[in-house]
């Protein structure tokens, strides 16, 4: 059931794309915006006095935006994609990055830059993750294993594509593991599925610093109001693009989430490279 759902909304962001990239020819009431990088990190010792371990990584993301805009309604949708490996001689391959998320929002116009709004969020990972301080190496996650599922009406404040705040005071939240990870993420053992039902609050906020250089500022706040309310989750991004040319760039990415369900130490996560950044 569960990967059944998770696969319907991968397949309707897949049908969403093409549909607007169809659109595009023959209408403007579409807008899309987004890169792709592809950022390698390299290096390299032959005797070396000093020390070193000869090292390789990659990391692939997609920021893609395709959004409708025609009379009193706006449909705003974002895919972000992130994947990363890393190669450390003595070490083998371990992943860096591995990130899926979906979120759609849809706003029909009430008075000023407020309209009423729905909103869907969708958030897994593709592949397994491992605690590599244990001997053996600990399996903490896989495909699905957690997935999130958020959705509800609220009130949107929207002045452009790259500024608007959301605010879903009637959010359910249902978190999704294997029949492995069964007892975990907050889910009761022998339980699949975790339902919440609180607040979310999202903010967009996208700006040239320079020329140049953008900086992008996503930020997720939830609060569930069935248990321990004052608990806040938060998941706050924020990319750097500082464009060379074309197709150069070097990007800076922070990643931030504090979630007591899966863990109880702030999660952060620090991504920089200089690497191929097609902006479309």
């Amino acid at each position: 059931m569960i990967k059944k759902i998770s696969f319907a909304i991968l397949f309707i962001a897949a049908i969403q794309i093409q549909a607007q990239d169809k659109t595009d020819a023959s209408t403007s009431n579409w807008k899309k915006t987004g890169n792709i990088s592809f950022l390698v990190n390299q290096s390299s010792f032959s005797n070396w006095i000093a020390g070193g371990e000869n090292t390789i990584s990659g990391n692939l993301g997609i920021n893609y935006d395709f959004n409708y805009s025609k009379g009193d309604i706006t449909w705003d949708n974002k895919i972000i994609f992130a994947y990363g490996l890393n190669n450390v001689k003595g070490n083998g391959t371990r992943k860096t990055d591995d990130r899926f998320e979906f979120n759609s929002l849809y706003g029909k116009k009430a008075k000023g830059n407020w309209s009423y709004s729905a909103f869907i969020n969708f958030k897994t990972q593709f592949t397994n993750g491992y605690n590599y301080k244990t001997i053996p190496k600990a399996k903490t996650s896989a495909f699905l294993a957690p997935g999130y599922l958020s959705f509800g009406p609220g009130m949107l404040w929207k002045k452009s594509d790259n500024f608007k705040i959301n605010l879903a005071p009637l959010t359910s939240k249902i978190t999704m593991v294997s029949d492995e990870f069964s007892g975990s993420y907050g889910t009761d053992l022998g339980k699949n599925t975790r339902y919440e039902f609180g607040f979310n609050g999202s903010l967009n906020y996208k700006t040239v610093i320079m020329e140049n250089i953008t900086m992008e500022n996503i930020l997720n706040l939830y609060s569930n109001y069935l248990e321990k309310p004052t608990n806040i989750d938060l998941d706050y991004q924020l990319n750097f693009v500082m464009q060379i040319n074309k197709y150069l760039s070097t990007n800076l990415n922070f990643h931030t989430i504090v979630d007591d369900n899966a863990s109880s130490k702030t999660q952060f996560k620090e991504v920089f490279g200089l690497g191929v950044n097609y902006i479309f």
